[in-house]
């Protein structure tokens, strides 16, 4: 293949955020597209990209030219002003350049003062450009701005500085982009190269691919600048700013062409790709050799300690924990990992040492008994058949990889003690890129587009955002037809679709992952680029954590986990009650804890609070730990459908069956069913004959589906089945098959048991101490008030006491108080919406120091300074933080202004030592007169008190009708949303809400409708209504807040997504009187379902509803079956069948005869 004869040497790859847009594996495919033997980039003061970028260059047969765009202060800036800042080129020839190109990035992000932009000065580069060539920067160089700005002598000396810095190595950079400081300066530029007998070059400085990228970055730098794209004063792409073509560059420098042959030239001046280095950890023992004596004797001193409170183990139990510890050690030395264990050790031994609460596991690598030794997990692995080699396989050699949670609020703590051991300059965390997706990128571009809010947010909804799957602008055009016919119909959609398609994907910030740091053997800026993120004073890495470890450097994870925080705090609640509780010593068959799981009575138990687990709960009815790590495992997409069989053969209503005699040892704790990875692994050690190295193997290999690689284990499991177990081929073939089913969605049980250890800690604190655990819970969501409605809600189900705010009881966070009855929940100062936690803090501190607060005269003269102004009294008094001192909350209010200058002029007397208007601090009596004011009415209450709270506190105005309600067979939003609607479509349920507003519209018809804001217990949603006999009687339910029962349509065009709501029927609870004549449709895809149906169902004869059921046989006749019209129906046996494996479509309505709603067809 013949190659042009110009390397483009200046392009702004994408990672030159907001001002690329060229993408790093894009720039390597145009290299080869367009004939450049090799291609550079140089992105501002970074990196980013280079890993990337080089490996997509080895593959696309380019050399990649590894470089930055360095920003460099010009000498003579006075103190404390801002520097002005010039531009150089840099391009690494080998890996001296590398490492020093490395040093200068790094230093032009954390060796300058914050408030100033990354930058390095001209003392920085000294000693370290070695291996470096140097790029003068056309017009954004200092060399170009000197000359264009007539200052001969100073271009001169400056240029004499950088041939000493880069001797042999410095070229004079030219560009023709129309750039009038280019054009300027470039004859001088010119006659400076020859009179000093310097090198040109020709470069076109690339932001974006060709022609056609010039609008998307123009738009990209109306983002960055959050301007508009018709502002008259803003930054503007410069419409030359692409990778010209090699004739092109021929034709522009036709008359230099040594500066297009010196492009060659630098690129045959250069061998160099980024590094990939075996891992650099730091020492604890000096050596290799030392690191693997300490990890023996840690391990095995650890192992005894472990092993003390099983108490007499038999010799042979013993010695299988030591045998297990010595393989494990032996692999672990062998593989040259002893190191990285220890350093992990280290620091979870300095956290629990320092009362810093760690998980006891994540991950594979509770499988490990080192590891359990080590202290690092919490689970005995042999005890629950983990498996060491589905962690560290000596079969395959790769990085043991420890994730490791600790306490939310803590978890910063341990990260200082590891900075402060192996110094601040080894250790930094990992960049991430935030990137314009799909509805993000339509909203940066509408409103640089000046396109009007509610339109863009429009658009915006019309593009599917599952978390598991978000949707791509292409592929919503396609798959979206309200959306393609929109950019089909109105040319300013299709402008903005346009126009975002091409920026979507962009990186758009940085900011820092949210676990990983890196800890190296020596100070980090000689392996890798560093990056300083405003919001931390620790250095950020400019690889991510795909390439980080390329470098040498090891990811350690430091998970910050709420659950570790919640459980903490629960403990200290209960030690203010004299109760101390060890978590980790409790035992795992507490049968009231199992009586809770099984009524899926589990809101706020990590792992098990969603509402499909829950009924899961309640259906598969758990009685021990193993269970609880089976469900961990199973209630996931693709495994979870096999929670239905799960749950009979557990409750012996099908018989429990096996692949194969042998198998019954491995797969009898999940009652014969593939559940857990470690199963698969143990399936071909038993069957085939695997060790457990090469099984791991296996498992990847079936999970990664690559079809040679299938074929030969496929052919090695047969052939080994029938050397070891006499299985003849057919039978082995099925069993090959129905493992590698298994495998692709079998669960880590390492990871499972350490999260299900978690759950059985949380429910123990529901089940024994149900008041601290909710408090503890809630004072982690203190500022969620969605998640605080949940647990008040769940609280009040249980008949927990929930004691509301009140200024002389609580204190900032939730707490738990003693009362006649037994115990409350205090709620909490800061839980109330614009209080702010520093200020309640300040006044529980008065409170305590100087006690109680006997009026609000005297709360007003005490309060601190700052800690009480109009917002934060109307909150705590619309919440009844006052109720004690002021039952009438109005009274209050309306008094706000009086009481606020008590506390003004209190502090001015305090800080006077003068007796103020008044009266001293030493008088008698009240001295203020609150003017009188009616008391609010119950609802206006209500409303305030949502306001303050962010829901209804005493009660959801709905909650009044909830027998009525669920007897009618309404469920709530939260419910039904978790369901949706199966296999999506659409179908008919029944909801109570109170109706809050209402705006009305006409449909494309004239039609009358309206558009509704409702709420019930479990949040809030709004739903259109398109009856116009409704329209009026809506706007007057919405006036008075009625709470009604709606007959709802729900709408899903995928089952992914959550289900739209249409109002079909309502009518105002107060006038339902008892149950309505209920009809239960349903869907029956396999016969085995019918079983769940009439156990769950109950006798016909109990109620008066009517079950239809459609029998889904696959053939033509599809017959409708009508089970009964005397069943007993209401939500919660909707919900329960709505759980069930092999039924679906399940749709609960009132029989039109009943008359109790109107219905409209």
């Amino acid at each position: 293949m013949a190659f042009e004869r110009f390397v483009p040497l200046r392009v702004f790859s994408s990672f030159t955020m907001l001002d690329g847009t060229i993408d790093p594996k894009a720039a390597a495919k145009l290299a080869k597209d367009r004939a450049f033997p090799a291609i550079a980039i140089t992105d501002r003061n970074g990196l980013y990209g280079a890993m990337l970028f080089a490996g997509a260059c080895k593959d696309a047969g380019i050399q990649p030219l590894i470089g930055t765009f360095l920003a460099v202060a010009r000498d003579g800036t006075p103190a404390g002003k801002d520097p002005v800042i010039d531009w150089l080129g840099l391009i690494a020839q080998n890996e001296t350049g590398w490492n020093n190109l490395c040093r200068l990035v790094s230093q032009a992000h954390l060796g300058r003062p914050i408030e100033f932009e990354p930058h390095v000065t001209m003392a920085d580069l000294e000693g370290h450009t070695d291996g470096l060539i140097a790029l003068t920067g056309a017009g954004e160089g200092a060399l170009v701005r000197l000359l264009a700005a007539g200052k001969g002598e100073a271009a001169v000396e400056l240029c004499a500085r950088l041939e000493g810095l880069f001797p042999g190595r410095l070229y004079l950079e030219v560009a023709r982009r129309n750039d009038p400081t280019e054009e300027a300066a470039e004859d001088a530029l010119i006659d400076l190269a020859y009179a000093r007998n310097l090198p040109l070059v020709a470069t076109n400085p690339a932001n974006f691919a060709d022609p056609g990228g010039h609008a998307a970055h123009d738009a990209m730098l109306c983002i960055a600048n959050s301007t508009h794209v018709d502002a008259p004063e803003r930054p503007r792409s410069p419409r030359e700013s692409w990778i010209k073509s090699g004739p092109m560059m021929r034709e522009l420098f036709a008359d230099l062409p040594e500066a297009l042959a010196n492009t060659l030239v630098i690129a045959q001046r250069c061998a160099f790709s980024p590094p990939k280095r075996k891992p650099l950890l730091p020492s604890l023992a000096g050596d290799k050799e030392g690191e693997a004596r300490m990890l023996v004797d840690h391990a095995r001193a650890g192992l005894e300690k472990r092993l003390a409170p099983y108490g007499e183990l038999g010799a042979e139990e013993r010695q299988t924990y030591f045998d297990r510890l010595d393989f494990e050690t032996d692999v672990i030395n062998r593989m040259g990992f002893a190191g990285y264990f220890l350093i992990v050790a280290d620091f979870i031994q300095w956290a629990k040492a320092n009362d810093i609460p760690v998980g006891p596991g994540r991950g594979s690598g509770a499988g490990s008994v080192v590891a359990w030794a080590l202290t690092i997990t919490d689970l005995d692995p042999l005890r629950l058949g983990l498996l060491f080699e589905r962690f560290l396989n000596p079969e395959r050699v790769s990085m043991p990889d420890f994730d490791i949670d600790f306490c939310e609020t803590r978890r910063g703590e341990v990260i200082r003690y590891v900075q402060a051991k192996y110094g601040a300059d080894h250790v930094a965390q990992i960049i991430t890129f935030g990137k314009l997706k799909a509805r993000a990128v339509l909203r940066d571009c509408g409103r640089i587009l000046q396109m009007s809010y509610g339109q863009v947010d429009r658009l915006c909804k019309m593009v599917p955002n599952h978390p598991t799957d978000p949707w791509s602008l292409p592929r919503a055009l396609n798959g979206v037809a309200e959306l393609k016919r929109e950019y089909d119909n109105d040319p300013e959609v299709k402008r903005l679709i346009d126009l975002a398609v091409q920026l979507e994907g962009q990186p758009r910030n940085s900011s820092t992952h949210a676990a990983g740091v890196v800890i190296g053997d020596r100070p980090l800026d000689q392996l890798v680029p560093l990056y300083r993120d405003p919001r931390s004073d620790m250095p950020v890495t400019q690889f991510d954590m795909k390439y980080v470890e390329d470098t040498g450097l090891i990811k350690f994870d430091f998970l910050g986990l709420k659950t570790l925080s919640v459980l903490k705090k629960a403990v200290e609640l209960l030690k203010k009650r004299e109760i101390t509780i060890d978590l980790e010593g409790l035992p795992w068959d507490d049968a009231e804890v199992y009586e809770l799981l099984q009524r899926g009575d589990t809101v706020g138990v990590f792992q098990l609070e969603s509402e499909g687990m829950r009924r899961t709960l309640a259906a598969v009815k758990p009685t021990n730990f193993g269970d609880i790590i089976a469900l961990v495992s199973l209630y996931r997409p693709g495994p979870m459908d096999n929670i239905p069989l799960f749950g009979r053969r557990k409750n012996g209503s099908e018989s429990i069956e096996y692949p194969h005699p042998k198998l019954e040892g491995i797969l009898s704790e999940t009652y014969g069913i593939f559940v857990y990875q470690e199963q698969v692994m143990q399936a071909a050690q038993i069957l085939a004959g695997y060790s457990l190295g090469d099984a791991d193997l296996l498992r990847r290999a079936m999970g990664k589906k690559v079809q040679a690689e299938m074929d030969a284990q496929r052919s090695r499991f047969v052939s080994g089945c029938k050397e070891h177990s006499a299985i003849e081929p057919a039978k082995a073939n099925e069993l090959f098959d129905l493992i590698d089913k298994f495998a692709g969605y079998g669960f880590n049980k390492s990871h499972a048991a350490a999260y299900a250890l978690l759950a059985y800690q949380t429910a123990w604190l529901k089940t024994h101490y149900p008041h601290e655990f909710y408090a503890a819970s809630m004072c982690f969501d203190m500022h969620q008030s969605e998640k605080l409605a949940v647990f008040v809600d769940d609280m009040r189900r249980n008949g927990v006491a929930l004691a509301g705010p009140d200024i002389n009881h609580s204190e900032a966070e939730f707490t738990v108080e003693r009362t006649d009855e037994g115990h409350a929940v205090r709620y909490a100062l800061a839980g109330i919406r614009n209080v702010g936690e520093k200020a309640m803090d300040a006044i529980v501190a008065e409170r305590e120091a100087n006690g109680r607060f006997a009026t609000l005269e005297e709360l007003f003269r005490r309060v601190p300074p700052g800690s009480m102004n109009r917002r934060q009294l109307e909150g705590l008094a619309g919440a009844g933080a006052f109720d004690a001192l002021e039952p009438n909350r109005a009274k209050v209010l309306a008094n706000a202004d009086m009481l606020l200058a008590v506390a003004d002029e209190a502090e001015r007397t305090r800080s006077s030592g003068q007796a103020g208007l008044f009266g001293g601090e030493d008088h008698a009596a009240p001295s203020l007169r609150l003017t009188e004011t009616p008391a609010w009415p119950r609802a206006e209450q209500m409303a305030k008190e949502r306001e303050n709270f962010g829901f209804y506190f005493a009660a959801h105005p709905v909650e009044q009708w909830r027998a009525v309600a669920t007897a009618n067979g309404a469920r709530t939003y939260a419910a039904l949303m978790e369901t949706g609607v199966p296999g999506g479509g659409r179908m008919q349920a029944m909801m109570a809400a109170m109706v809050e507003s209402v705006s009305k519209g006409r449909t494309r018809r004239g039609g009358e409708f309206v558009r509704a804001d409702f709420s019930d217990s479990s949040g809030q949603f709004s739903a259109a209504c398109f009856e116009e006999s409704l329209v009026e009687p809506m706007q007057g339910w919405a006036k008075d807040g009625t709470c009604l029962l709606l007959t709802v349509e729900l709408d899903a065009p995928s089952p992914d997504e959550p289900p739209r709501v249409t109002v079909r029927g309502a009518r105002p609870l107060e006038e339902v009187k008892g149950s309505a004549q209920m009809q239960l449709q349903l869907d029956v895809l396999v016969p085995g379902a019918m079983q769940d149906l009439a156990t769950l169902l109950g006798p016909d004869g109990a109620g008066t509803g009517e079950v239809l059921v459609r029998l889904r046989t696959g053939m033509g006749q599809e017959p409708l079956l009508r089970l009964g019209r005397q069943f007993h129906l209401d939500s919660e046996v909707a919900e329960r069948l709505a759980s069930v494996e092999g039924l679906a479509n399940v749709a609960l309505t009132a029989r039109r005869s009943a008359g109790h709603l109107r219905l409209v067809a």
